[in-house]
Order: structure tokens, then sequence, then C-alpha cells
């Protein structure tokens, strides 16, 4: 029975140069073992235009807030200084673990930079 059923809504009719399941659900049947034909689905291209736009209108507004916000980081930033090897620094006693912190100075003796 199923088999003519198939037989039966498959059958492109000349008069109406159709099948009657595309009739029924229009689109045509397909055979398992068919390749599907490649087309335009108007909803689904006008869907993907509509994301990207939405993704390039997000990336345009991350880059302003992210050079914003650079902006407003680099107001306070001060000037890093270039150590090399031998010059001379201060040791900050500020992450030093001291049993009299109170009574330590915050920097101890000139530290000479090596490489180990």
């Amino acid at each position: 029975m199923t088999t003519a059923e198939f037989a039966f809504n498959n059958k492109v009719y000349i008069a109406t140069k159709s099948s009657p399941f595309n009739f029924n659900y229009g689109r045509e049947l397909r055979m398992s073992f068919e390749i599907r034909k490649k087309r335009k689905y108007a909803k689904a291209e006008k869907f993907v235009k509509e994301i990207k736009k939405i993704h390039e209108e997000t990336k345009a507004a991350l880059r302003k807030s992210q050079k914003e916000m650079k902006k407003y980081a680099d107001k306070n930033r001060k000037e890093v200084v270039d150590y090399k090897v031998g010059d001379k620094v201060l040791l900050s006693t500020k992450d030093l673990m001291w049993q009299m912190k109170k009574l330590m100075e915050k920097f101890v003796e000139l530290y000479k930079i090596r490489v180990e």
C-alpha cells in the first residue's frame, strides 16, 4: 500500500505539471537517495543578512567602547622605565614580609639588576 501511495503522490501529471504531494505540501516529495537541489530561500537569506548587520554593528560598538576605555586608562598611566642589566634600583619593602613592618622604611638599599 505505501509503495502505491508513494507512486501516486510522486507522479507529475501533464495537466497540472505538478504532483499531488506538491499541491498538498508546497514542495516535491523526496526519495532518500536523491540529492537535494540547491535553492535560494529568501527568508533565510534575509535572516542571514540581518544577523551579519547586527554582528557588524556590535563589532563597531565594541571597538568604540574599547577606544574610550583605553583613552581613560591611559590618562592615569605613568611612563614605563626601561631598566637594563647593571642599572641600580631601590628595592621596595611593600611586598616583603617583616615582623616590624611599621618601623620599616619604604625602600631599602640600591640593588644592581643582573641576569641569573
